[in-house]
Formats: C-alpha cells, sequence, structure tokens
C-alpha cells in the first residue's frame, strides 16, 4: 500500500500528512498512512486527525482499489490541508500484542495437531480461530495454550522483511492459513519469531514476544463436522 508507515514502524502513533483526495464529505485519503486498514483479520485503527487545533475522529480505515480511505466522524476537511494523525495508541498495542500472541499460537497449534487456521479475528478484547479439527477437547486446547505461553515466555525478537513470492514459499509453514494467498503478490511481508514461527503477514507486531503478556483461553465452540472455534485473550 503507498505511504503506509504502519507497516514500516508499528510504534508509530502519530505522523504529519497532507489530504490528498475527498472520495465523500467524511471519507479521505493521506498523504502518508499511519492507520491500519482493516484485513487479514486485523480490525481498522481508530484515532484522532487534527488541523488547526479541530480534531476529526477517525471512526474506520479501509482499503478500496489500491488506496487507503479514512472515514471520519466529521466532515470539513478540504484537499491540500496538513495534518496531524494520531493512533488510539492503547488500542492499537494491545492488537499488536494480540496478534503476535496469535501467530505463536497458531504455529504451536499447527505442530501439535496439524490444523490450518480457516478463520481468524483479532479484536482489543479477543481474538477469535476457526480450524478444522477431528479431535477437540478442553485437555488439547490448554495443552496448546500452555506452550504457546511457553514460546511467549522465551522473550524472542520479532523481525519483519519482504522476501520474493517464490522464495518465501519454500519456507515451511511460510502460510498457516488454509486458503492460499493470491498469486498476484509477488512481494511477501515476512513476520519471523525468532525460532519460533515465520508466517506472510501485513499486520502490525511487536518487536519482542516479552511484550505480549500471556494468552488465555475463553470458549471453544464446534460449529460443524470438524469446524472448530476458539477465543482467547491477553492477560494482562
Amino acid at each position: 500500500m503507498p505511504n503506509a508507515l504502519y507497516l514500516v514502524d508499528s510504534y508509530a502513533k502519530s505522523c504529519e500528512a497532507k489530504v490528498e483526495k475527498l472520495i465523500s464529505p467524511v471519507e479521505i485519503t493521506l498523504s502518508q498512512n499511519i492507520f491500519y486498514p482493516r484485513g487479514g483479520g486485523q480490525p481498522t485503527d481508530t484515532g484522532k486527525i487534527m488541523r488547526n487545533g479541530e480534531i476529526f475522529a477517525v471512526t474506520e480505515v479501509y482499503k478500496k482499489d489500491g488506496e487507503i480511505i479514512h472515514k471520519l466522524g466529521s466532515s470539513g476537511l478540504a484537499v491540500g490541508d496538513f495534518v496531524t494523525c494520531e493512533l488510539d495508541w492503547e488500542r492499537r498495542y494491545r492488537l499488536m500484542r494480540s496478534h503476535t500472541g496469535a501467530h505463536i499460537l497458531s504455529a504451536v497449534m499447527g505442530r501439535e495437531t496439524g490444523a490450518l487456521i480457516t478463520g481468524n479475528q483479532l479484536d482489543a478484547d479477543k481474538t477469535r480461530f476457526d480450524f478444522s479439527l477431528e479431535n477437540f477437547d478442553r485437555a488439547l486446547m490448554d495443552k496448546v495454550l500452555q506452550k504457546a505461553n511457553g514460546e511467549i515466555a522465551k522473550n524472542a525478537n520479532v523481525k519483519i522483511y519482504s522476501l520474493p513470492r517464490e522464495e518465501a514459499m519454500k519456507i515451511e509453514g511460510i502460510v498457516k492459513l488454509a486458503s492460499a494467498l493470491p498469486p498476484a503478490i509477488s512481494m511477501l511481508r515476512i513476520v519471523e519469531i525468532e525460532g519460533i514461527d515465520t508466517q506472510a503477514d501485513g499486520g502490525t507486531h511487536v518487536k519482542n514476544t516479552s511484550e505480549i503478556g500471556r494468552l488465555e483461553l475463553i470458549k471453544m465452540e464446534n460449529k460443524g463436522a470438524q469446524n472448530r472455534r476458539i477465543q482467547f485473550r491477553l492477560v494482562p
């Protein structure tokens, strides 16, 4: 995505930008983008855009036709306006912690059960995983969570870099989702949790697993013959 600062530095809390386009009176594009647009199971960032002391709430951010569009709580911005963008950092940081924790849990689940993730949804207070698995019980999930927390406790560094698709796809376990990545993507953004997991991913993450905390199981559900769902959260 163009000028997507969140891909370069997930810890950047604010930035200066210029309004480039009005999609509607309350939908704009910017020259730089610090807000994560919903996608890949990660929800939109929220926050505010400020112009000369006037505040415009950012309620939703999404991608359309190769652009990142910011939906605002009120109109008033114009093309060419110079603005300051500021994240709801507490929410973003919790999503970062959850996302990196989810990568570790999916890696452990794959090793322990062979299951691939068929659906996922991050939220600030919980994360949902859907997966296909025949044998599904509390003892198994408790074991997976315990091992995932053991990996988190290793205080491993998290590295982010890009690789050509052909090279990346040679890495075992690079794709944890049951559906493959679209072939149109020639360069893949890689998130490597050293010694634990390597995945292709476009979301925001912490720099070290020591920032995550601990994962706690909330709920287990059977959604069909082999369709399973779990919900888990960060502690604290």
